[in-house]
């Protein structure tokens, strides 16, 4: 079968000369959950960018849904409509994709870009209002929310088009516990429901639920390994490696113990020094 999406030595440096990707080839099979974990700066955003057809290559080729994309394939309808409703995006910045005076102008906006009677859109806005919870807030300004609350209506507002690929840039990124749970169990749901999910993260506590397949970049922008999320998240030198854990130093009785960790629920691996060394040595 041919991939969904497939991005073959992808380049892409900003303003000509600052790297963001080199050599990247990935593949995205339809109903597939891909997780791209990396270090703020290794080029995840620019992936998604790319992928949602917001930057071009300057080497490389992409396509998506069979076809070749290129910014004048994208500029001519009626493949350039199709694709920006069934790809889209959710920015790791809420606030840079609401702009509407309220949270239900935001989520009808995309509709309303179709062409689609009043009606029409009118039940698809309440049908994502209900499925978000965000009832309480459909008549308030997106500016007054919190960030949680900003995350749910700007998925909200795309998954209010069906699309079948879903862009998810460091999603649970600022959110409290709660909010982060709530989002991830969006995404699932979108995820049963068929929908291609590729999740930009550095949060290594939501990838077992959110992906089937994890790919790694280094800081220098290229993959590092790829596998499934047990197999990535078992590997503590890779992702020490990737700069997704980091040393954590700690006295316990008698001895400095020194261990690479992201956050509790990760194994630790412990060293030992002895109690006349210093902690920031080793």
């Amino acid at each position: 079968m041919t991939p969904l999406l497939e991005l073959e030595d992808i380049h892409f440096a900003y303003d000509g000369n600052i790297p963001a990707l080199s050599s990247l080839s990935l593949s995205v099979e339809a109903g597939e959950r891909v997780a791209v974990l990396g270090a703020n700066g290794c080029g995840k955003s620019t992936l998604l960018k790319v992928v949602a057809g917001l930057l071009f290559p300057q080497k490389g080729r992409y396509r998506a849904f069979g076809r070749e994309i290129t910014e004048r394939v994208l500029s001519h309808d009626p493949f350039g409509i199709y694709f920006r409703k069934e790809l889209g995006i959710v920015f790791q910045n809420a606030d840079a994709q609401l702009f509407n005076p309220t949270v239900r102008d935001d989520i009808a906006f995309g509709p309303l870009q179709l062409n689609e009677s009043p009606d029409a859109v009118d039940r698809k806005v309440e049908e994502a209002i209900a499925a978000f919870g965000l009832g309480a807030l459909a008549d308030r300004p997106p500016f007054a929310l919190s960030g949680g609350e900003k995350r749910k209506v700007a998925l909200a507002s795309v998954m209010v088009m069906s699309p079948r690929v879903l862009l998810l840039d460091e999603p649970t990124t600022g959110l409290d516990p709660r909010s982060s749970r709530a989002l991830v169990d969006l995404v699932v749901a979108a995820e049963e429901q068929g929908t291609t999910v590729l999740t930009a993260t550095h949060d290594l506590h939501i990838v077992p639920e959110i992906a089937t397949r994890v790919i790694v970049f280094g800081e220098n922008r290229r993959v590092l390994a790829s596998g499934p999320p047990e197999m990535i998240l078992a590997d503590r030198e890779l992702l020490l490696a990737a700069n997704l854990l980091h040393l954590h130093r700690h006295r316990h009785e008698d001895s400095w113990h020194a261990h690479p960790h992201d956050h509790p629920d990760v194994a630790h691996h412990h060293g030992h020094a002895s109690e006349t060394d210093s902690p920031q040595g080793g």
